[in-house]
């Protein structure tokens, strides 16, 4: 059998199968799901647990055999096999499949791997675990889904959140669903159950600093460029790393060079907006600050960040976070030139 992760609880209510695969690159979902089952196999008696990591040398055979004969402390097992490349290898993949046609009896085995493409799922031992069990595909939420995924997980926790406020915390954490949860269980642990407002959750969500990095890249792309400056020397005097404002920043100026190398190319922005996960609540942003700029400043823009990235590291005398300004300044059209092209 073959589900997607949100249907994982009903299937669990349903019957406890001896055999899953839990496929999926989403940390969090693939944790959330690892949990569930194991919850609910311990739940109905099965008290000895074992994990396994089968990396390059793994005895197989003897992991095998260590399944011969129950414990002397309890009646059922649960074994859990993380395979981090997804490849069990020939001797793997064969005592899998002789694992599928003849479950240990008492025991439970889910073995969990990286996303599993259409390549991965044809392989034998793949379609044997299916076929005789349960394969659990953790897929995350895609750019319109996110917020009502959000709004989903506040719901168990009694907060109701309005539509704006939704995409307010999707554009906030950009897809990283680990941080969206981080936001969630805080929200949970400050307000009591009822309503969300943006304002509330704006209040709640902000960081504890007075400068935040994403203060630094919405003044950026709106072009307000006194802001900018002043979040920037914020963020230098409270101490926040240079590598990490970088990042942020350098992630804004590679998304607007790729978009304009696309449309170069006679591409659709709507389209690029979606292949380069620019959130809905984002693009306009992103849009006026493309029609700032063009294609040679942004190329050399590129170079610059390289160079930036070097200052950061301390591979260069120069003052990284005044070069930092002084680039942002330009592509915001607010510097010279000829000192940006110096960088």
């Amino acid at each position: 059998m073959r589900i997607r992760a949100e249907r994982l609880s009903a299937i669990l209510k349903a019957d406890l199968a001896p055999l899953w695969l839990v496929s999926g690159d989403e940390p969090l979902l693939v944790d959330e799901a690892m949990a569930l089952i194991r919850t609910t196999v311990q739940a109905r008696g099965h008290a000895e647990r074992r994990v396994e990591q089968a990396e390059t040398g793994f005895d197989w055979r003897a992991w095998m055999a260590g399944f011969d004969s129950l414990s002397l402390f309890a009646s059922r097992r649960l074994v859990e096999l993380c395979l981090p490349t997804g490849k069990p290898g020939v001797e793997g993949g064969k005592v899998l499949e002789s694992w599928a046609a003849r479950p240990p009896a008492e025991t439970v085995l889910v073995i969990s791997v990286p996303r599993l493409d259409r390549a991965g799922l044809a392989v034998k031992w793949v379609k044997a675990v299916e076929a005789a069990g349960v394969l659990v595909q953790c897929w995350p939420p895609g750019l319109e889904r996110l917020p009502a995924w959000i709004g989903e997980r506040l719901a168990r926790h009694g907060l109701k959140a309005d539509p704006e406020t939704l995409a307010w915390l999707a554009a906030r954490v950009e897809g990283n669903l680990l941080a969206a949860h981080q936001e969630i269980e805080k929200l949970a642990l400050l307000l009591p159950v009822g309503a969300l407002d943006l304002e509330t959750a704006r209040a709640c969500v902000a960081d504890v600093a007075r400068y935040d990095v994403s203060d630094l890249s919405e003044a950026f792309l709106k072009g307000d460029a006194v802001r900018f400056c002043h979040t920037l020397d914020g963020l230098r005097a409270e101490g926040e790393r240079l590598p990490l404002v970088l990042a942020v920043f350098g992630g804004d100026v590679r998304t607007l060079y790729r978009l304009e190398r696309g449309l170069q190319q006679g591409e659709r922005l709507s389209g690029l907006m979606t292949s380069l996960r620019v959130w809905e609540s984002r693009q306009d942003l992103v849009e006026r600050a493309l029609r700032r700029t063009d294609g040679q400043c942004l190329a050399l823009a590129m170079r610059a960040l390289a160079r930036l990235d070097r200052a950061a590291k301390g591979l260069l005398r120069e003052d990284a976070w005044d070069e930092l300004k002084q680039l942002g300044l330009i592509l915001m059209r607010r510097g010279q030139a000829p000192a940006f092209a110096a960088l």
